[in-house]
C-alpha cells in the first residue's frame, strides 16, 4: 500500500485531536505508512487519501460552519468525484443527511439520504442524551462480492471476519434515519432500534465516538486507514 494522508477536516466542530492522536496510535502500533493533518484548508483536502469529517454540536452550527469554512466543493470533488474513503464521526455523520431537524430545518450534504430527528425512545425511563457504551450489531452490506465476507470492509474485525456485535461509546441526542434500509450498516438499541452505521460507495459514516471505543474503536479506525475503496 502507498503512503496514506489522512486529513482530519478543521470546520470548528469536533474534538479534532483526539481523532488524530488515535490515528497516530494505530499507524506507530501497525507501523503503517500514513500521515495525519488536522486542516481546513483544501489544498489539504486534494491531496488527502483518506478524508475524516468529526463534529460536535447541533447540526444546523455544524453545517453553517462547513459552508462558511468553503469546504464543501472541494469534499464534493474529493468524495463523490474522485472516491476518496470517508469517514464522518457522530455531527459528522449526521451532516451526510439530506435534512437535519435539530431546532429547525436544516439542509445537510445529502451523501447518504435521509433525515436527522430526535431520539424518542419507546422507554420513558431512558435518558436523552443517550450516552455511554452500547453494542452495535452489524448489518450485511450489499457492496460485498457474493463469494467474500458481505460485512463492510471497515466493520470487519483484525482477523478479517466478522463480527455480530461490538461495543462502542455513544454521545447523542438525535439519530439518522436513513431513506434505505441498504444504507444502514449498522444498529444499537435503545429504547428502539438508533442507526449507528452509515454507508455507501466510499463513504461511512458512525455515530458513536472510535476514538473513544477502546479497542473496537481503534480496530474500526485501523480498518479504515486500509480500505480501498
Amino acid at each position: 500500500m502507498t503512503k496514506q494522508y489522512i486529513t482530519i477536516i478543521d470546520y470548528g466542530s469536533g474534538n479534532l485531536r483526539s481523532a488524530a492522536k488515535a490515528f497516530e496510535h494505530i499507524i506507530n502500533e501497525k507501523n503503517i505508512d500514513a500521515e495525519v493533518i488536522i486542516s481546513g484548508k483544501a489544498e489539504d483536502i486534494e491531496r488527502a487519501t483518506r478524508l475524516v469529517l468529526p463534529g460536535q454540536g447541533a447540526f444546523g452550527d455544524c453545517i453553517d460552519n462547513l459552508q462558511t469554512s468553503g469546504l464543501i466543493k472541494p469534499l464534493e470533488k474529493a468524495v463523490l468525484e474522485n472516491n476518496i474513503p470517508f469517514l464522518g464521526i457522530c455531527v459528522g455523520m449526521q451532516l451526510l443527511a439530506t435534512r437535519g431537524l435539530e431546532h429547525g430545518s436544516h439542509a445537510g450534504l445529502d451523501w447518504v439520504p435521509g433525515i436527522v430527528t430526535p431520539i424518542t425512545p419507546n422507554d420513558k425511563s431512558l435518558k436523552i442524551p443517550h450516552m455511554g457504551w452500547n453494542d452495535v450489531h452489524i448489518a450485511h452490506y450489499e457492496g460485498s462480492a457474493p463469494e467474500q465476507n458481505n460485512t463492510h470492509f471497515v466493520l470487519r474485525s483484525a482477523e478479517n471476519s466478522a463480527e455480530n456485535a461490538k461495543d462502542y461509546y455513544f454521545v447523542h441526542s438525535y439519530m439518522f434515519e436513513c431513506e434505505y434500509d441498504h444504507h444502514i450498516l449498522g444498529v444499537a438499541d435503545y429504547g428502539g432500534d438508533i442507526t449507528a452505521i452509515v454507508g455507501r460507495d466510499n463513504i461511512i459514516g458512525v455515530q458513536f465516538h472510535p476514538e473513544k471505543s477502546a479497542q473496537s474503536g481503534l480496530e474500526l479506525l485501523e480498518r479504515f486507514t486500509l480500505w480501498e475503496t
